[in-house]
């Protein structure tokens, strides 16, 4: 089944945020939070020191009427930067890799600082920036 949620990127403070998160709207996180040290590192990848290891890779913690926040730190030792424009990102989970493909290639239309679709060890996930400065997060998992 399809969903939409809204994935939001801290500077280290994803875990503190969700804490807080979690006692305002009284839920419980959807699946357990994962940190970077739980992840196996890709080719080239640098290594992560004892801090970023710790860091929130993924959370998920549903907020109002099914809606599902979603959560990442930023790693400054892979180049990444807490930025206005990269902090808020709607992430779609359409139901087929086709729709996946269909909604990146018109999204990413005339906009940039797109990934493409890629296979990662949970799924298919890829990144865009469109014409209009909103960016989008796609995700499908085959096995769902």
């Amino acid at each position: 089944m399809s969903r939409v949620s809204t994935y939001l990127n801290f500077n280290g403070q994803a875990e503190e945020a969700f804490d807080f998160y979690k006692t305002v709207f009284g839920t419980e996180f959807v699946v357990p939070i994962t940190r970077f040290s739980e992840m196996p590192a890709g080719p080239g990848s640098p290594s992560l020191d004892e801090a970023e290891g710790r860091m929130i890779l993924h959370a998920e913690l549903p907020i109002l009427a099914g809606h599902v926040i979603m959560a990442t730190d930023v790693l400054a030792s892979m180049g990444q930067e807490l930025r206005v424009g990269n902090n808020t990102t709607i992430n779609l989970e359409p139901d087929s890799l086709e729709e996946t493909e269909r909604l990146y290639d018109a999204l990413a239309g005339g906009g940039g600082d797109g990934t493409g679709i890629t296979q990662m060890p949970w799924g298919y996930w890829g990144t865009c920036l469109d014409r209009f400065g909103v960016r989008w997060m796609f995700n499908f998992d085959p096995a769902a």
